[in-house]
């Protein structure tokens, strides 16, 4: 029976397979040297559904903006909706604005709002998800669906496991957040212990671009920025 399941061209898949190596690492040599010369900057998560009339919208451009008045450039992941914001945000106020662009069958579109030279486009969500890691001097969470949490808790999961360098993780709109935060303290901390108490100060809950930029400078007049790993 488990011979059955393979494939009749089983051989080819892992010939295919190893040659795929060369493609995976060509997309890393290309973003590590586009991304080492973009200088400090946070990335901005959030879906790719939000609307520019929506409150959100408006809050993730009103924060790169402000931070990007302040000597920090914006990575996104390239798209619409909350990522173009941010890209909107950063291009308006004269800063660094960088997509991260991802195939996908639907949703995912370069947005006008990206630095011409700084558009990299991914095949493989693992090799992007390393360049938002490593060079994001904080990670800024608007409300989103699957992929937002997934950038979330992989952040909070490296930095946990001191596999990279802690950095700010910034949780914007409380109203949005606050089940899953109560979710978090109650069942996975007290009812479970699955996670430390000391975990929970990974994460900052706001709702304002100052509370944002406030996060952000008071932890880099303690630390160094500079690439996480």
């Amino acid at each position: 029976m488990r011979n059955e399941a393979k494939p009749k061209n089983w051989n080819e898949v892992k010939i295919n397979d190893s040659w795929a190596i060369f493609k995976i690492m060509g997309e890393f040599v290309g973003g590590y040297e586009k991304l080492s010369r973009i200088g400090p900057c946070v990335s901005i998560f959030g879906s790719s559904r939000t609307k520019p009339d929506q409150k959100y919208y408006k809050l993730a451009e009103r924060i790169a903006k402000k931070i990007t008045e302040n000597g920090y450039g914006v990575i996104t992941g390239g798209g619409p909706g909350i990522m173009e914001a941010g890209n909107k945000g950063a291009h308006l106020a004269g800063g660094t604005s960088v997509g991260l662009n991802i195939t996908l069958p639907f949703e995912q579109f370069d947005n006008p709002y990206i630095d011409s030279d700084k558009s990299i486009d991914f095949d493989y969500f693992f090799v992007r998800k390393v360049m938002f890691v490593k060079y994001s001097q904080g990670f800024i969470v608007m409300p989103g669906g699957f992929g937002t949490l997934d950038e979330f808790f992989e952040a909070i999961t490296l930095i946990q496991t001191n596999k990279i360098d802690k950095f700010p993780i910034i949780l914007v709109g409380t109203e949005f957040w606050a089940g899953l935060i109560k979710w978090i303290k109650g069942t996975l901390l007290e009812d479970n212990h699955n996670v430390s108490p000391k975990d929970l100060d990974l994460i900052h809950i706001v709702d304002h671009e100052d509370e944002v930029l406030e996060i952000l400078n008071n932890f880099y007049d303690k630390s160094e920025l500079s690439p996480n790993f």
